[in-house]
């Protein structure tokens, strides 16, 4: 990847138990699979687009 391509820091805060099936499968599309686990992704539309998504079940920074 490029040094200069900005990154997401997104970890799942929220358990998807009770959340409907398209958010759990967006959950998962990041990479998520436990609580409190982070991925750090590319900050690209499709990346902003699913966390926006599920807003309420992460959290968010810049790595």
């Amino acid at each position: 990847m490029a040094e200069n391509q900005k990154m997401l820091k997104i970890t799942l805060v929220k358990s998807t138990i009770g959340a409907i099936p398209k958010h759990k499968l967006t959950v998962a599309a990041l990479g998520l699979k436990k609580l409190n686990k982070t991925v750090v992704l590319p900050d690209n539309e499709a990346t902003r687009g699913m966390v926006k998504q599920v807003c309420h079940l992460v959290k968010v920074e810049e790595a």
